[in-house]
């Protein structure tokens, strides 16, 4: 990847590639994971000629959360069920035998419920073999990793297995141990001793699989992109581990959280996460955030961040109400802290999801870091002359997507309009409808925009069926995925002549 710095923050060169999340891979085991069908899938975006793969959040999900990526139980750890089953057995600490019976899990959507019941139940043995027969090396590098990232671990590792014990969220824990009084704490490692090795050996697997992917995926050139929501899930293990971190009350639960005010189209939006106490952080460094960016950084090389207009400034609404008009706006100090940041990491390779929030205080934020901003066909007013969101009017430091993990996909956008928007975007585009989706990619890929974004979704032409995310409900989201055959070499080679055509390997 070609990468020219610019002040603090970094520009990219004219690039392209496919949004697809980890659970949506391929593979037989009822879920994408880390194993053949992820180096398949980089196979194929090296055959399109795209460099660059996005995907969700990598951490833990629960049912709890609707298997929401974005509601994870901490930030550092990595997805137990993203661990690639059968690389334990080569790693002999499963048997062949003991991968089977595979139940008939759905091709096309995660099933997560049975999912997760075979495969907890097969890291389980792995980790009860590894205990017994591993060798000095495997065990070397076991520990190697426990000590490398025990600044996340040890916390995280205790908190999976508190939550294992009481089986609900941590702020109805016991009091000392939602309080953290040390001497529980202490008491809690020596009773949960195997459990705690096990969610370490788990996040090991984790780390294993995830080093050789991002390998793989150098080797063709596919530069891993990932995603940093602003906000944590308060049944977390970074709110539990860090409250210090966090706007809490005495008792460590949340004073203010998260939202969005009301507008004269709506009545604004609760979203329940924590809000952080600034001022503390500032004082210290920004150590929670610095040392969160370093282990998403170890993961992946460019990153989008959720709602960046939560670091210029944030709405606080008052914990105990359910109406989101209960709150303020308060500052957020955007600027001390990506300049913390710059001086501690480096160079600064964020995409900025900037969408329905361009006042005039988060473009100067954006724009003094040169961070990249986000653009969407889906939001365009296509009759209308000079729309921002029509693919021609990008910046060029800009993120063109033709769809996101949020929206419908674009046939299924397309279907959902009328007839005289259609013809506008028709006429917008040059496009006759046949194939909609390749006339939307090609204007996304032949637009200013410095970087261009698909979904795989949208390069098959699919229709609403096939939607990731519909934000606001519980059920029917994030279960997408794609086959074997749906990384067809015919359309691999149709997005390659477009990326030729249009400048962007």
């Amino acid at each position: 990847m070609v990468l020219h710095t610019e002040a603090v923050g970094m520009r990219l060169s004219r690039q392209s590639g496919v949004f697809m999340h980890i659970t949506s891979l391929p593979g037989s085991h009822g879920i994408g994971d880390l194993g053949d069908g992820a180096r398949e899938f980089v196979d194929f975006l090296a055959d399109a000629e795209q460099s660059m793969w996005q995907f969700c959040p990598l951490g833990p999900t629960s049912p709890a959360m609707a298997n929401s990526p974005y509601q994870s139980s901490s930030s550092f750890a990595g997805n137990p069920l993203f661990v690639d089953l059968t690389d334990l057995v080569e790693r002999g600490w499963l048997t062949e035998d003991e991968l089977e019976p595979v139940p008939d899990f759905d091709d096309h959507a995660v099933e997560y419920e049975r999912v997760d019941n075979f495969k907890r139940s097969r890291l389980r043995t792995a980790f009860e073999r590894f205990e017994a027969e591993a060798t000095e090396d495997d065990r070397a590098a076991f520990d190697a990793f426990r000590e490398r990232e025990a600044g996340w671990l040890d916390d995280y590792a205790l908190f999976a297995s508190l939550k294992a014990e009481f089986e609900g969220a941590w702020i109805d824990w016991p009091e000392e141990l939602k309080t953290r009084d040390p001497d529980a704490l202490a008491r809690a490692r020596e009773e949960h001793v195997e459990e705690i090795r096990y969610h370490e050996f788990v996040q090991f697997c984790f780390d294993a699989q995830w080093g050789e992917l991002a390998d793989y995926a150098d080797e063709r050139g596919v530069t891993l992109v990932g995603d940093l929501p602003i906000y944590v899930a308060l049944d977390s293990a970074d709110v539990w581990a860090a409250p210090e971190a966090f706007d809490l009350t005495d008792s460590n639960e949340p004073a203010v959280v998260a939202g969005v005010p009301p507008n004269p189209n709506d009545s604004g939006q609760r979203w329940g996460n924590p809000l952080y106490d600034w001022e503390t952080l500032r004082e210290n460094g920004y150590d929670w955030w610095i040392d969160r960016l370093r282990r998403l950084f170890d993961l992946v090389d460019v990153t989008r961040i959720d709602h960046f207009k939560g670091f210029d400034e944030y709405w606080a609404i008052d914990a105990t109400s359910d109406d989101p008009a209960d709150g303020e706006w308060r500052d957020a100090p955007g600027y001390d802290f990506f300049e913390t940041v710059e001086r501690e990491l480096g160079d600064l390779p964020f995409i900025v999801e900037d969408l329905g929030f361009l006042d005039v205080s988060l473009v100067d934020l954006r724009d003094r870091f040169a961070f990249p901003g986000m653009r969407v066909p889906q939001y365009a007013d296509w009759c209308s002359e000079g729309d921002m969101y029509q693919p021609m009017h990008y910046p060029e430091n800009s993120v063109a997507y033709t769809s996101t993990h949020d929206t419908d996909t674009f046939v299924g956008y397309y279907q959902s309009l009328d007839d005289h928007t259609r013809d506008c975007l028709h006429y917008n585009i040059g496009a006759d409808g046949s194939e909609i989706h390749w006339s939307i990619i090609d204007a996304v890929w032949n637009s200013p925009a410095v970087l261009a974004f698909t979904t795989m979704q949208d390069v098959l032409g699919l229709d609403s069926h096939a939607r990731f995310n519909t934000p606001g409900t519980q059920t029917g989201n994030w279960e997408w995925r794609i086959t074997e055959d749906g990384l067809d070499p015919a359309v691999a080679t149709r997005l390659a002549e477009l990326t030729d055509l249009h400048i962007r390997n």
